[in-house]
């Protein structure tokens, strides 16, 4: 742990972009903190790459084998290197970062890596994690062949950043298994940390996973803290509060949302405020109608009762009622091991499926999933004993 005392700077975007332009020369020990990766995958990374490593987690620890993974704030690309070995020849990791020497790194340290470990399936892009949309490299192309020389020019600019984000974004909807990210959301401006997840959110495919491992703050940030340069680009008073980042994750759709990982001892403290690395894990999948097909949910315990992020009352022992979205959502990961699945002893088909109103809490009563007219009788096998 340290103790930080504040210092004057210039601002913070320049100050960010300074910092980890030298930081991808010489390593900063003050960027990051002590993180256990898995040393078989770092065999095959350049000692360049390893030793100008910023983060405060291990989020490709959540990554699995065919996943297309995309690194937010890639820097100089331990972790997409990682996760490359992590998702096999038929995987696929990308990296986007914003700052120059970083991606200089990465890149021509992609080729060593590809060499080590027999197959190439990482790419490097520039552009701002809050806007995926925007190819900076692309624009930068544009810009030197129509530069721009003054204000009449700036409707030129805009048109062609839309037209980027358009028809050639950086990354396009609904493109990724999961993200990740190691300690660099805390750097996004606070007016734009709501946008940012919502661009997490976008690029997911139905059914993707986020793995952020980032710094949060047992208290608010003072403004007088977050407009301290040297501060905000150390990872620090950017920091999320350690519930505002859950309570984005929920109102931009997530759901399982949760806390996978809290460091006790702080990573800082400033004027009594702590700052620690936590790891926060979330899914992506609660789009879509609701619709009846007589299932149901008996939460497990150990709590008497608990309520999901819709609503969902979840009483310990009794059958919920639940529409077949959420059904399929409660039994599967994270919540599989807490809830026993009912389903129908006859099927609804899909088209046949009415409206239901997710919006109350219910219990189901055996007859809807078992058939008001089932009047099956059997008798325990020859032999006796128990079953």
């Amino acid at each position: 742990m340290k103790i930080i005392d504040q210092s004057p700077g210039t601002g913070s975007d320049e100050a960010v972009r300074q910092r980890y332009s030298a930081a991808a020369q010489e390593r900063e020990a003050a960027l990051c903190c002590p993180v256990d990766y898995d040393r078989e995958h770092l065999e095959a990374l350049p000692q360049e790459v390893l030793e100008r490593d910023y983060g405060c987690g291990d989020p490709s620890r959540y990554v699995g084998e065919g996943d297309t993974v995309l690194d937010l704030g890639s820097g100089g690309g331990k972790i997409c290197f990682i996760a490359s070995q992590v998702v096999g020849p038929k995987g696929y990791v990308i990296g986007v970062d914003m700052n120059r020497e970083m991606l200089d790194l990465a890149r021509r340290s992609a080729p060593v890596v590809a060499e080590r470990i027999g197959y190439a399936n990482v790419e490097f892009r520039r552009g701002r994690i809050q806007d995926l949309s925007l190819d900076a490299d692309r624009l930068d192309a544009w810009l030197h062949e129509n530069p721009v020389s003054g204000v009449d020019a700036l409707a030129a600019l805009d048109e062609e950043k839309h037209r980027l984000r358009r028809e050639q974004p950086m990354i396009p909807d609904a493109s990724v298994d999961i993200v990740v990210s190691n300690c660099v959301l805390n750097l996004v401006h606070e007016e734009e940390k709501t946008r940012l997840v919502h661009e997490i959110f976008r690029v997911l495919k139905r059914g993707g996973r986020i793995a952020i491992s980032d710094i949060v703050s047992d208290e608010e940030v003072p403004a007088e803290l977050k407009a301290d340069p040297e501060l905000w680009s150390g990872c620090i008073s950017g920091a999320f509060h350690e519930k505002q980042i859950l309570e984005l994750l929920e109102t931009a759709g997530f759901y399982g949302i949760a806390i996978d990982k809290w460091e006790a001892e702080p990573f800082a403290v400033v004027e009594g405020i702590e700052f620690r690395s936590v790891t926060i894990t979330a899914k992506k999948g609660k789009e879509g109608p609701c619709l009846e097909a007589n299932q149901a949910v008996i939460y497990r315990g150990p709590w008497k009762r608990v309520e999901d992020d819709d609503g969902h009352v979840l009483v310990r022992g009794e059958r919920s009622a639940v529409c077949a979205k959420t059904f399929g959502i409660l039994t599967s990961k994270p919540y599989a091991g807490d809830l026993i699945g009912i389903e129908p002893r006859l099927p609804v088909p899909e088209d046949e499926r009415a409206s239901f109103d997710c919006s109350r809490s219910e219990t189901r009563h055996p007859r809807e999933s078992k058939g008001a007219k089932y009047k099956a009788s059997h008798k325990p096998t020859d032999g006796g004993g128990c079953c």
